[in-house]
């Protein structure tokens, strides 16, 4: 998994890329990235996966934590363009009831500022 960070306005964007799952690697997980920008002060977060390819078990519950994470400090998690693909397992899993999923990454910005 690669993530990159980047900003717009009060928006830290979150470019993520390959396969959110476990990993014996020491790199850090999408989770403890969050918990560092959060952190830092920020508390508005889009995870964009336009280049997720896969999620398992593991990455579902760390898109949970975020989430926690980011409500528990007053902020705002949302996510942007998930693949028909993931987007079934968000959906089997529910956390299409639970988290704001956006088609674009431009609209899920317009959504930070109307909220």
């Amino acid at each position: 998994m690669i993530i990159e960070m980047r900003e717009s306005g009060d928006v830290v964007i979150i470019d993520i890329e390959g396969e959110i799952r476990r990993s014996e690697s020491s790199e850090m997980t999408l989770h403890q990235r969050v918990k560092e920008r959060l952190e830092a002060g920020k508390r508005n977060i889009l995870l964009d996966f336009g280049k997720v390819e896969f999620v398992d078990s593991f990455g579902i519950g760390e898109i949970l934590a975020s989430y926690i994470s980011v409500q528990n400090l007053g902020g705002k998690l949302k996510l942007a363009r998930i693949s028909p693909k993931l987007l079934l397992v968000f959906q089997v899993t529910m956390l299409t009831k639970v988290l704001e999923i956006f088609e674009t990454g431009e609209s899920a910005l317009l959504s930070f500022r109307r909220s």
